[in-house]
């Protein structure tokens, strides 16, 4: 019995551990260990970053402003020539003023102008498509007229723009004196003859509301006999007018729309 136990622990010692099929690994230095750390990449970064110098800027404050407010001004005069006075222009100038009846052009249509036009200044002038000759010869009672007005209100005009609408059906569509030639504020002097017609206006829409005339305010002055309008500021910017047609009976009236015109409109002076 003895015998076999020796020989068992003979058999033992030479017996050596059993061998692992995996390749042996080496013991983790503690340099591995450091490159195996999880976050040792963003570590290196960190280290490049900390080169760079950050200033820290306090945040802009928007500042929204708004638009300047657009400034219109229209002045209505009644009787600025007396009744006496305002019948005997009226008579004269339906007689002497030649006026004729223009082909004006719309949406590359033409069509006859549903009033009576003549023109007085020593520039032309184009609108609608339609170009006024210039017309150096005023008549004197329009002479007297425009001095009269420009002594009255402080403004200065270099030209006139006559219309006679001969009855109810005769009117001008919705428009603004606008062109170029007028400047950026045109001052528009308007100055009624003859029967009573009905001036109308309305406010120009926003462009969000892509030309949609809707919902815009809306003015209506009835210009009487002798009556005197002025139009200045941003009126012809941001209004348009017309005078409509009528479905009652209209006599003849004459309406004096005098106006500076400039030469060249890159040398106006806004």
């Amino acid at each position: 019995m003895e015998d076999k136990r020796r020989r068992a622990r003979v058999q033992g010692a030479w017996a050596g551990p059993a061998k692992s099929q995996a390749t042996a690994q080496p013991a983790p230095t503690a340099e591995n260990h450091l490159q195996q750390r999880p976050g040792k990449t963003w570590m290196n970064k960190e280290q490049h970053l900390s080169d760079r110098q950050f200033v820290f800027k306090e945040p802009q404050e928007v500042v929204r402003r708004a638009p300047e407010p657009r400034v219109i001004e229209v002045c209505l005069c009644p009787g600025f020539v007396d009744l006496k006075e305002a019948d005997l222009v009226f008579e004269q100038l339906c007689r002497d003023v030649p006026w004729k009846q223009r082909t004006g052009i719309r949406d590359n249509v033409t069509y006859q102008q549903p009033r009576l036009t003549a023109w007085y200044g020593e520039l032309p002038y184009t609108y609608s498509r339609i170009t006024m000759e210039p017309n150096p010869h005023w008549h004197p009672v329009l002479l007297t007229l425009k001095n009269q007005i420009e002594e009255n209100t402080g403004h200065t005009f270099n030209s006139l723009l006559c219309n006679l609408y001969r009855n109810e059906k005769d009117s001008v569509d919705w428009h603004s004196d606008d062109e170029p030639s007028l400047g950026r504020r045109p001052i528009i002097a308007s100055l009624s003859f003859g029967a009573t017609r009905m001036f109308e206006m309305r406010r120009k829409p926003p462009p969000e509301d892509n030309g949609d005339y809707t919902y815009v305010d809306r003015v209506k002055i009835p210009l009487d006999h002798g009556t005197l309008l002025i139009m200045e500021g941003a009126t012809q910017a941001d209004w348009q007018h017309r005078v409509p047609k009528e479905y009652h009976s209209r006599e003849p009236r004459i309406n004096l729309t005098f106006r500076t015109v400039y030469p060249d409109p890159r040398g106006v002076h806004w």
